[in-house]
């Protein structure tokens, strides 16, 4: 995963696999710090170096922050997020959520976005 707090200016395009890979640090981390031993970060990830050992990332982070918010209910999906969270502590973990949620369709956005592109960047060149 290539990862700086501070980026480089301009910031350079990023590609399939690093936005994959925020999408399992996005959900990884998250599930660790609320559901778990709080251990997941992207300096701690184990980066696969296949695609199918990323799909494999992307599939288990997502199922353990499915879990957890499962078992939140309502007085769960309203309690504040906590420390874990730095400025948004007191934000409801309904937030949260959201705010996962908006980060993974936009990032899976690009990726499909991406992935559609090069399937047909011969008929983009103009080749035929």
């Amino acid at each position: 995963m290539d990862f700086d707090l501070d980026p480089p200016t301009p910031t350079p395009l990023t590609t399939i696999a690093w936005r994959l890979g925020h999408i399992a640090v996005v959900y990884g981390e998250r599930a660790a710090n609320h559901f778990g031993d709080g251990g997941v970060t992207h300096g701690t990830t184990d980066w696969p170096l296949d695609v199918a050992g990323m799909l494999e990332l992307v599939d288990e982070s997502h199922d353990r922050w499915i879990a957890g918010v499962a078992g939140l209910g309502l007085a769960g999906l309203a309690r504040p997020c906590g420390p874990a969270e730095g400025p948004y502590a007191a934000e409801p973990m309904a937030n949260l959520v959201l705010h996962i949620n908006r980060e993974v369709l936009h990032h899976g956005a690009e990726v499909a976005l991406m992935m559609d592109l090069y399937a047909h960047r011969t008929t983009l060149r103009g080749d035929r």
